[in-house]
C-alpha cells in the first residue's frame, strides 16, 4: 500500500522503540507545542526532529522535513491543521516528537509521526507524547484518533524480529483501546509483490462512545488517502479502498493483548501547556504610595492574579535576576544611577515629589537629589520613594523573564508587573512609571528578530515611542485618548511617525472621549493590519484595563466583553506574544476584565 512504504510508511507512528512507549512518563522532560519555525528555539527543535527521523530511517530525506515545516507555516496546506509537539530536556534538547493533523469538519486527528531519540530508552517519552496527542484531539473536539501501525501476525509480517517489535507496539496501543480496523482493503498494497508488513489503519476512540459509522469513516479514510497520499495513489485506488468499508458500524479487531488498563477519563484542561506563564514580582508591594488619590496600588496585582488563577488560565513563574545592562540598553545610565541613589536617600515612609523643572538650564542640575527630581520627571504626581527603584527593577526583571519564556518557545507569556512602565522614557520617569518594562523586553527580544509593540492602555505609550522613535526594527503602535485632553498631553499625536531610519515605524491612533467597543475595534483592526504588514517575529502588548468604563483615569465605554473580542483580534496575528501589564485602576472590575481578556487571547493563540 502507498508505494514504497518501507521508506515512507514505516516512519509515521512507528519510530519509537517499544520499551520507550511502555513505561510511565518521568519529570525529566517537558512537552510543548511548536506553532512555527520563526523563533530560534523552534528552528533548533525542528532540526532535532529531523535528526531523530533520519537516525531511524535513512529513507527520510530533507524534503520530508521541509514538508513538515511547510505544514506548520501553512496549517491547512493539506486541509488539515498541523500540530507538532516536542519532548525536551531543558531548552532545546529534543528527546522525541509527535506530529498530528486535525480535521475540524470531520472531527478527527491523524497521528503522522511519533518518534523518540534512538539513544533514549525507558523514560516514557513516547507514552507521554501519545497521551498529549490524545488530549489535544479531545480538546479540539475530535471523536477519534487515527494512525497506522505495522502488523503482528506471521501471515502479514514474516520477519520474526520485526514482528516482535510490531507486537509490542500494538500491545501498547491496546492499553488505550486503540485497535486495527478489520474486514476492509486498507492493507492492500500498490504493488502486489510488496505484500509483507503492510500497515493497519488504527483507531483510538479516546474513551468516547461515538459510533464508527460507515459513512463517516469512509469520509475520514478518503481524507487521509487523498490529502496525504493522493499524488502517489494510482487512479481508482482510493475509491477501491473506501468502498471496501461495508460494515456499519465499522469493526475493530477484538482485543488481542489486553483491554485498556488506563481509566477512562475526561480531558485534562489544566496541564501547563494550556496555561499562560505569568511572571510576578513577589516584592512589588514594597512600593506602596499611600497618599490620597494615588491609584497605582498593590491590590491591583492581587485582584488580577486571583481571577486568572481561579479561571485556571495561568501558571506563575518566578522572576530571574538580570544585569543592569539590560535596563541601560533602554534607559540612560545617568538616569538609572540617579533613580537608584535618590530612592536610597529618600526619607523612610515619605514620598518626594518633583517641584522644580529645568525649563531654562538643563545643564546645571542642583546638588540636592530631591530637588533634582524635576530633571528626570515629566509630571508632579510620580514621587521618589525609598522602594521605588527596587520595585521598578523587579518589574523590569519580570518583563525580561517573561520575554525569555517567549524566546524559549512559549507562544504567550504575561508580565504582571507594577509599577507600570509605558510612560518612562530614556531619561525620564512619570505617570507612575520608572522603567519602561515593555521597551526593555522589546529590546531584549529584538536581538532575535523584529518586534512590534502594541500599546492598548488608555494613555499614550510615550515611553516606547521616544525610545524607539528612530529605529526601523521595532514598530511602535499606540491606541489612546487624544493627548489634547488626556495625559501625557505632549505626545501621541497622529503626525508623529518616527524620525530618520524610524520614519513610518511609529503609529499613533488618538481617540476622543466616549469611545465604545465597536469604535475601538474598528481602529484596532487598522492598527493590527499595520502590524501584520510589518511581519514581526514577536509582539509585545502593553495592556491597560483603564480603557474600560468606570476607570478613574479614563473616559471610554468598553466592557469586559469588548476586551475579550479585542484579545481574539490580537491573537489572530498568530505571532509569539508577550503581554506587559500597564494601567487599570478600578479594582472592582480588574478581575473580570483580566479573565475575559486572557480567555480571548488564550483561545486564539495557545488553544487554537
Amino acid at each position: 500500500m502507498f508505494g514504497d512504504w518501507r521508506a515512507e510508511r514505516r516512519s509515521p507512528i512507528m519510530l519509537s522503540a517499544a520499551n520507550s512507549l511502555l513505561l510511565p512518563a518521568t519529570r525529566m522532560f517537558r512537552i510543548r507545542r511548536i506553532y512555527d519555525d520563526l523563533v530560534p528555539v523552534n528552528q533548533n527543535a525542528i532540526l532535532e526532529c529531523q535528526r531523530i527521523l533520519q537516525s531511524h530511517f535513512s529513507g527520510v530525506t530533507d524534503a520530508t522535513v521541509e514538508l513538515l515545516i511547510e505544514k506548520l507555516r501553512n496549517p491547512f496546506r493539506q486541509k488539515f491543521r498541523s500540530i507538532l509537539y516536542v519532548a525536551e530536556r531543558g531548552h532545546g534538547t529534543v528527546q522525541g516528537f509527535a506530529f498530528a493533523m486535525h480535521d475540524p469538519e470531520l472531527k478527527f486527528c491523524y497521528l503522522d509521526y511519533l518518534a523518540t531519540d534512538a539513544s533514549i530508552r525507558g523514560r516514557g517519552i513516547g507514552a507521554a507524547l501519545y497521551e498529549r496527542v490524545r488530549d489535544e484531539t479531545r480538546y479540539l473536539g475530535g471523536l477519534q484518533l487515527y494512525f497506522e501501525c505495522l502488523p503482528d501476525s506471521p501471515a502479514a509480517c514474516r520477519d520474526p524480529v520485526v514482528r516482535a517489535q510490531n507486537e509490542a507496539r500494538l500491545r501498547f496501543y491496546e492499553r488505550y483501546g486503540a485497535r486495527p480496523v478489520i474486514n476492509t482493503a486498507y492493507e492492500t498494497p500498490f504493488n502486489p509483490a510488496e505484500n509483507d508488513n503492510v500497515p493497519h489503519l488504527m483507531v483510538d476512540r479516546l474513551d468516547l462512545e461515538a459510533p464508527l459509522t460507515k459513512d463517516r469513516v469512509r469520509l475520514i479514510v478518503r481524507a487521509i488517502l487523498d490529502r496525504k497520499y493522493g499524488s502517489r495513489c494510482p487512479p481508482g485506488y482510493v475509491d477501491k479502498v473506501v468502498a471496501s468499508f461495508q460494515e456499519d458500524p465499522v469493526q475493530l479487531r477484538p482485543f488481542r493483548w489486553k483491554k485498556p488498563s488506563r481509566p477512562a477519563g475526561a480531558l485534562r484542561p489544566d496541564r501547563p501547556d494550556r496555561r499562560i506563564p505569568v511572571v510576578i514580582n513577589d516584592q512589588h508591594d514594597i512600593h506602596h504610595i499611600r497618599e490620597r488619590g494615588y491609584v497605582e496600588a498593590p491590590v491591583r496585582i492581587a485582584v488580577i492574579r486571583q481571577a486568572l488563577e481561579e479561571a485556571g488560565l495561568i501558571e506563575v513563574r518566578r522572576a530571574r535576576s538580570y544585569p543592569t545592562s539590560k535596563i541601560t540598553a533602554v534607559h540612560d545610565r545617568d538616569y538609572v544611577s540617579y533613580l537608584e541613589k535618590a530612592c536610597e536617600n529618600a526619607p523612610p515612609g515619605k514620598s518626594v515629589y518633583p517641584y522644580v523643572f529645568p525649563v531654562r538650564n538643563v545643564a546645571r542640575p542642583p546638588r540636592e537629589l530631591s530637588i533634582r527630581a524635576g530633571y528626570y520627571c515629566i509630571d508632579t504626581f510620580t514621587p521618589i520613594h525609598r522602594n521605588a527603584y527596587r520595585a521598578a527593577r523587579g518589574g523590569a526583571e519580570c518583563a525580561l523573564t517573561a520575554a525569555d519564556e517567549v524566546l524559549h518557545g512559549q507562544r504567550l507569556a504575561y508580565a504582571l508587573v507594577r509599577p507600570p512602565g509605558h510612560h518612562a522614557e530614556r531619561k525620564f520617569f512619570g505617570g507612575f512609571c520608572y522603567f519602561n518594562n515593555a521597551a526593555i523586553a522589546a529590546e531584549h527580544l529584538s536581538r532575535s528578530g523584529k518586534v512590534a509593540i502594541l500599546d492598548i492602555d488608555y494613555h499614550h505609550g510615550n515611553g516606547q515611542q521616544e525610545i524607539f522613535l528612530s529605529r526601523a526594527d521595532v514598530l511602535t503602535v499606540s491606541l489612546h485618548a487624544d493627548p489634547r485632553i488626556a495625559y501625557p498631553f505632549f505626545s501621541g499625536f497622529a503626525d508623529e511617525r518616527g524620525i530618520g531610519p524610524g520614519e513610518g515605524f511609529n503609529l499613533n491612533v488618538p481617540l476622543p472621549d466616549g469611545v465604545t467597543g465597536t469604535d475601538y475595534r474598528r481602529e484596532l483592526a487598522r492598527a493590527l493590519a499595520v502590524i501584520a504588514r510589518f511581519k514581526p517575529m514577536f509582539l509585545v502588548v502593553s495592556l491597560g484595563f483603564d480603557v474600560v468604563k468606570g476607570d478613574p483615569t479614563g473616559t471610554w465605554l468598553l466592557t469586559a466583553d469588548d476586551l475579550e473580542k479585542n484579545a481574539r483580534m490580537i491573537g489572530e496575528l498568530d505571532v509569539p506574544t508577550l503581554v506587559v501589564q500597564e494601567g487599570g485602576y478600578r479594582t472592582r472590575t480588574l478581575g473580570i476584565n483580566a479573565r475575559r481578556f486572557f480567555t480571548g487571547l488564550v483561545e486564539s493563540t495557545i488553544r487554537r
